[in-house]
């Protein structure tokens, strides 16, 4: 199935210390977490077939376009999982099915008085970015290839190259693998319509029950240059996992690495 099929949603709130930095807390104070490490909820990027401005296919793998408005928009480095939703009877997810994982980035507008989540998500195409390449998920649990895999980013802006989101393993998600899995199947069937956070059941149930789902499953810390600048034309963006056993994070390519580079429009 092409990504523009999927569904896309993220996760808010699944590493340590994001929120704070994006200055993202407030918008959740009335939600609460099972856990203090708990992600705060999942949000939809992209609904096919719908009417709304989210069923613009806003993915993009080589270039990232600002909004014709004055925004502050930063770089949401995140790894982004292709799972296969299972359905019960009675259109409950059941299961989700993790099969493939790349970058991707969730790049967010800064924007005051939003009232959910997704409005500082997507405003309109190639307002976020997606790996060209997919890496196989033998198994979606410890002991699997994602263990070995490190996220980082960075911006190059005026030739020069800087950190932009901290280099993190992937098993240092606050919810990874079954943890995340069990979570997000509860959060599709039973999230409300509260506060920042959508229903996600209805959008399901709109979309026809899509059989696959694209989501993103949180952004990293950011290092002190992403959270202090927030992105210009003419900079260019990295994403990029790599194997730690085999390579590093620079933007050398090899054949266990993954790549996302946009040019900022």
């Amino acid at each position: 199935m092409r990504v523009d099929e999927m569904i896309g949603l993220g996760v808010a709130g699944n590493f340590a210390h994001h929120l704070e930095q994006a200055g993202e807390l407030e918008d959740f104070k009335e939600v609460q977490t099972e856990e203090p490490e708990a992600p705060k909820g999942i949000f939809p990027f992209y609904l096919p077939g719908s009417d709304s401005f989210l069923g613009i296919y806003s993915v993009a793998t080589s270039e990232l376009t600002l909004p014709e408005y004055e925004a502050n928009a930063q770089v949401e480095p995140e790894i982004g999982v292709q799972f296969e939703i299972v359905y019960g009877d009675n259109h409950e997810v059941v299961d989700l099915i993790a099969e493939r994982f790349t970058v991707f980035n969730d790049c967010t507008i800064r924007k005051e008085g939003a009232k959910k989540i997704s409005e500082k998500k997507s405003w309109g195409p190639n307002s976020k970015g997606i790996g060209d390449k997919w890496i196989d998920i033998d198994r979606f649990e410890e002991g699997g290839v994602m263990d070995r895999y490190h996220l980082c980013s960075f911006v190059k802006r005026d030739g020069v190259l800087h950190e932009y989101g901290v280099d993190a393993p992937l098993p240092g998600y606050s919810y990874f693998y079954t943890k995340l899995k069990n979570w997000l199947i509860e959060k599709m069937n039973h999230q409300k319509d509260f506060g920042p956070l959508e229903n996600i059941a209805e959008h399901l149930k709109r979309c026809h029950y899509p059989s696959q789902a694209l989501i993103s499953i949180g952004a990293t810390a950011y290092a002190e240059f992403g959270e202090h600048n927030y992105l210009q034309s003419g900079d260019e963006v990295y994403v990029i996992a790599y194997d730690a056993t085999k390579d590093d994070a620079t933007l050398a390519a090899s054949a266990s690495k993954v790549i996302l580079h946009q040019k900022v429009q």
